[in-house]
C-alpha cells in the first residue's frame, strides 16, 4: 500500500462518493457490483474508479466484480468512517444552526458535541440539546479533533487559531475567507458564494441550447 501522502487529492475527494454509492447499493440489498456500474453511479469512468482503488490494494474478484459489503468496509476504514468523530462548531448563526440540525453528519459518524459563539444573547441557550458556550472562555483541550467554523469572515483566522490551540487538527471553514493553516492542522475551505458563481457560469453556457 502506498503512503497516504502520495494519494492524489482528486482520488481522496472521490472516495466519499464511492462510499455513498455503496451505501445505496447495500440498502438495496445488492451484494456484487461491477466497476462499470459503480463508476456510472459515481459519475466517473470505470478506468478511473479502478485506478483510484489501486492506490489502496486489491479489492475485486476477477470476472465477478466487487463484493459490496467488503468494499464498503475497506473504504470506511481508509477514510476512518468506521469510527466516531467528535466535532465542535464556532458561530451559531443561520448557517451554523442549519449544520447543527443536519442529520447526515451522525449517519457518517460525525457528532457535534460543543457549540461556541461570542453573542451574549446566544451564550447559554440550547440548540439540539447542546448549550452554546462563550468562545472567549474556552479553556483546556477540546475532546474533538474537528472544528466547523461559521463565524464572520473577519473572525475566521482568529477562531481557527484558537481551536487549533485547543487540540483541533482539522477545520471545515464556511466563512468564505481562506485560512492560513497552522502546523499540523488540515483546512477545507467551503465558499458557498464561490460555488454559486460557478453555477451561474454554467448557466450561461446553457443559453440557446
Amino acid at each position: 500500500m502506498q503512503k497516504k501522502s502520495k494519494i492524489p487529492e482528486p482520488t481522496i475527494a472521490r472516495l466519499p462518493v464511492y462510499f455513498r454509492c455503496l451505501m445505496d447499493l447495500k440498502n438495496s440489498e445488492v451484494t456484487i457490483v461491477s466497476s462499470e456500474e459503480l463508476a456510472t453511479r459515481a459519475g466517473v469512468k470505470a478506468s478511473q474508479f479502478r485506478k483510484d482503488l489501486s492506490y489502496f490494494g486489491e479489492f475485486g474478484i476477477q470476472g465477478l466484480g466487487y463484493p459490496v459489503l467488503h468494499l464498503l468496509d475497506r473504504i470506511s476504514v481508509i477514510m476512518q468512517l468506521n469510527r466516531k468523530h467528535n466535532a465542535v462548531l464556532a458561530g451559531v448563526g443561520n448557517l451554523g444552526n442549519a449544520l447543527i440540525r443536519y442529520p447526515g453528519f451522525s449517519r457518517w459518524g460525525f457528532h457535534i458535541t460543543r457549540l461556541f459563539d461570542k453573542d451574549p444573547a446566544k451564550i447559554g441557550t440550547i440548540v439540539e440539546g447542546i448549550t452554546i458556550e462563550d468562545i472567549d472562555k474556552i479553556t483546556g483541550r477540546l475532546n474533538a479533533q474537528i472544528g466547523i467554523i461559521t463565524v464572520p469572515p473577519d473572525a475566521a483566522q482568529e477562531t481557527a487559531e484558537l481551536l487549533a490551540e485547543m487540540g483541533v487538527k482539522a477545520i471545515l471553514n464556511f466563512t468564505g475567507k481562506k485560512l492560513e493553516p497552522g502546523h499540523g492542522v488540515v483546512v477545507r475551505n467551503v465558499d458557498l458564494t464561490h460555488e454559486l458563481a460557478i453555477l451561474t457560469y454554467h448557466l450561461s453556457t446553457l443559453k440557446g441550447k
